[in-house]
């Protein structure tokens, strides 16, 4: 068998066809990404290095004028605990993701952490990434 005057990659291997499906693949994920977590508030959260975990049965975002929101619903400072309590009975594993906007005072995101810990609510503290 004579090989001199064959290629030893195929002609019919391309390249464009996997950069073709990577190109899309990344045009499904840029679409997708904002649906993650469709029930949180726009805030600027504060920087930090690691991640926050996408399982989540319930939002808290904390405004910078101390406005309460349990997803998108505003709900006064007195009536969080009942509200979540409410959101999250019947709930297996019950998860909090706390979204407090840059210059929070910290009393009030530990009141928030505090509900979640006398109610045995995993809670999980949202940042920006650094």
């Amino acid at each position: 068998m004579n090989l001199r005057g064959r290629n030893k990659v195929s002609p019919e291997f391309s390249m464009s066809s996997m950069t073709d499906i990577v190109f899309l693949l990344l045009v499904f994920f840029l679409l997708t990404s904002p649906a993650i977590t469709p029930d949180a508030l726009d805030l600027i959260l504060p920087k930090a290095k690691g991640k926050t975990s996408n399982k989540q049965n319930l939002s808290v975002s904390i405004t910078k004028d101390l406005d309460y929101y349990v997803n998108k619903e505003r709900v006064s400072e007195r009536g969080i605990e009942a509200y979540i309590t409410k959101e999250l009975s019947g709930v297996e594993e019950p998860t909090i993701i706390l979204r407090a906007e840059e210059g929070v005072p910290i009393e009030n995101a530990v009141k928030v952490m505090d509900i979640a810990n006398r109610n045995k609510y995993k809670i999980v503290l949202a940042v920006r990434p650094n």
